[in-house]
C-alpha cells in the first residue's frame, strides 16, 4: 500500500507539478461527499428542468458498484464507457487498447447495460483510435473531438478510414471543463455558469452541437450542482435541446435537424473515475495486474 501511495503521488506530482499537494487535498475533500449523493443532487436538479446527462465509467469502478450504475440508467440518463482502466491510451501498446476497450464494454454488458458512446481517459488518443471504435458496435465518441484541429467544430463529424467515411460520430469537445475551470481557474459558481452559457450562445446560429465535460465529482456538490439548472433553463431560453449523445446522433443521422426543430443540441456529460477517494489507490493496481 506504502508502494501504491507513493505511485500515485507520483502520478499527481507528474501532472500538477507544484499544484500536486493542493489537487490531492481538493480530491480527498470532495469525496467527503458520498457519491450517491453527488447522484442525487444531479438528478433532483436536472428533473427540475428536464435535462438528461451522460455519464462515461470507468468499467473497473462501475463494477464494484452496479446498482449505482443501474440507478443512473433508470434516472433516464446515459451511461458511456470510459475504458477499463483509467490509463493514458498513447502510454500502452495498441493490443492493450484494445483490450482495455473491449474489457470495458464486457464488464458494462454483464451490468446489462448498453453502451454506445465512449470517452478515451484524459482524452488522451492515439491516431489509430478510430479504427478500434470501428470495430465495435459504439455509434459515437466524445472525447477524440477534443484534439485541437477538432475542438472548434461545431457538429458531428467523422473520419476517413480505409477511403471510407466512419460509421462512429465523433463529437466536438468543448475546452471549458469542470476541472479546467474550478482546480485551474478558481471560478465560483456563478462564473462557470456565465461561461458556459456563452459557450452556448456562441454555438446556438450554427444550428450545431456543444459537448461539456462537467465531471460528477465536482458540479455534483451543493456548491455547483445549481449550475445545471441555470445552463439548461438558458439553452431551453435561446432554443437548444438537452439530450444524450445517443438520441441525439441518432436522431441527427435520420433527419439532418434537431428535435422539434431546435435551434442546437446541448450534451451534458462528466466522467466518473472513483467512486470514492481510495478508488485512486486501487486504480494503480488494476493498472499493474493489467
Amino acid at each position: 500500500m506504502v508502494e501504491t501511495l507513493s505511485k500515485y503521488i507520483g502520478q499527481i506530482r507528474k501532472r500538477w507539478g507544484l499544484r500536486a499537494p493542493r489537487q490531492l487535498y481538493r480530491m480527498l475533500k470532495l469525496h467527503q461527499t458520498a457519491f450517491d449523493t453527488i447522484l442525487e443532487n444531479m438528478f433532483a436538479t436536472l428533473e427540475e428542468v428536464s435535462g438528461l446527462f451522460t455519464f462515461p465509467i470507468v468499467a473497473s469502478i462501475a463494477k464494484m458498484k452496479p446498482e449505482l450504475v443501474r440507478l443512473i440508467e433508470s434516472e433516464g440518463h446515459e451511461v458511456a464507457s470510459h475504458g477499463y482502466n483509467h490509463v493514458r491510451y498513447p502510454t500502452i501498446s495498441a493490443h492493450a487498447r484494445r483490450q482495455d476497450l473491449l474489457r470495458s464494454l464486457q464488464v458494462f454488458k454483464k451490468i446489462g447495460i448498453e453502451i454506445s458512446g465512449f470517452r478515451a481517459p484524459y482524452d488522451n488518443y492515439t491516431d489509430d483510435m478510430p479504427e478500434l471504435l470501428e470495430q465495435t458496435n459504439l455509434i459515437w465518441d466524445g472525447g477524440f473531438g477534443y484534439r485541437p484541429e477538432h475542438r472548434e467544430r461545431t457538429h458531428f463529424f467523422h473520419v476517413e478510414i480505409d477511403g471510407q467515411e466512419s460509421n462512429v460520430s465523433y463529437i466536438p469537445l468543448n475546452m471549458w471543463s469542470d476541472d479546467y475551470m474550478i482546480d485551474r481557474k478558481g471560478m465560483e459558481p456563478k462564473i462557470i455558469s456565465r461561461v458556459l452559457k456563452r459557450e452556448m450562445t456562441k454555438i446556438a446560429p450554427t444550428e450545431g452541437v456543444i459537448m461539456f465535460d462537467l465531471h460528477p465529482i465536482r458540479m455534483g456538490q451543493k456548491k455547483y450542482v445549481g449550475c445545471f439548472k441555470e445552463v439548461i433553463e438558458h439553452a431551453n431560453s435561446i432554443g437548444g435541446w438537452c439530450t444524450t449523445p445517443t438520441e441525439a446522433v441518432k436522431y441527427w443521422n435520420t433527419h439532418s435537424k434537431w428535435k422539434g426543430d431546435s435551434k442546437f443540441c446541448l450534451l451534458l456529460t462528466g466522467d466518473i473515475d472513483n467512486w470514492v477517494f481510495s478508488d485512486y489507490l486501487r486504480r494503480v493496481l488494476w493498472r499493474r495486474r493489467g
